[in-house]
């Protein structure tokens, strides 16, 4: 495999219509990359998104999929390959919710982790399909190392979504290398009060969240490296410490 050069190469990048997942595109677009925007509902976000990319001087299309949909995976990739053969795909996607044990049903944990695993595989294997050659960053969390109270199918779910990671790195190898991202706290939840951030804050040695570039930058990091694949990298300030 050759080193990987950003320029040129077109990235998919679902969960484009968050707060992470949007700033990942535009930094990816910054670096050359043609980008493919996944969205479920957001579509507004997505169309301020896309002329941001455009304005860099990068192509991008936005394509509409439930992920727990098989026809809606399906359809997204025959839109996929319409607009060009991928080099990368990122696995942003994610759901987030706190549940304690004694409130979990079936459904919930279904849902958690059709999203947040399930569909990470799924869009990986429809990627390796098209491609003879790529990158495959999956977004995790440290709560897959230290899962907290409150949070078990969360918790479980990025657990195992760094299981599949390294297994994927295994089996994909050496023509794909993938690589996950563990995050700490990213973004302040909106209803979060200031002692509650500085009960967070003490936990981090850094004593601050992350720079979107921060995290943007680790992303390039790892496309950039070929010999790399079956990592997890914490990005965490020093929390998992």
């Amino acid at each position: 495999m050759l080193p990987m050069k950003l320029e040129g190469k077109t990235a998919i990048i679902t969960g484009s219509s968050g707060k992470l997942g949007s700033q990942i595109a535009l930094a990816l677009a910054q670096a050359g990359c043609n980008c493919i925007c996944h969205y479920n509902r957001n579509q507004h976000a997505l169309d301020g998104l896309t002329e941001k990319i455009t304005a860099v001087g990068s192509k991008a299309i936005a394509v509409k999929a439930d992920l727990t949909s098989d026809k809606q995976i399906d359809k997204m990739f025959s839109q996929i390959a319409d607009f060009a053969k991928p080099d990368i795909l990122i696995n942003s996607a994610s759901i987030f919710s706190r549940k304690p044990l004694k409130n979990i049903t079936s459904e919930d944990a279904r849902k958690m982790l059709d999203i947040n695993l399930t569909a990470a595989i799924i869009l990986s294997r429809k990627f390796v399909e098209l491609t003879d050659t790529g990158k495959i960053i999956n977004i995790s969390d440290i709560a897959a190392i230290r899962p907290w109270a409150d949070y078990i199918l969360y918790s479980a779910s990025k657990a195992a979504l760094n299981a599949a990671t390294k297994a994927m790195a295994k089996e994909l190898a050496p023509d794909f290398c993938v690589n996950a991202i563990a995050l700490g706290i990213a973004n302040w939840p909106k209803d979060i009060t200031d002692e509650e951030k500085k009960r967070q804050l003490d936990f981090i040695p850094a004593s601050r969240l992350p720079q979107p570039n921060e995290i943007t930058q680790a992303i390039i990091f790892l496309l950039k490296n070929d010999y790399i694949t079956g990592q997890i990298l914490n990005i965490d300030g020093g929390r998992c410490i």
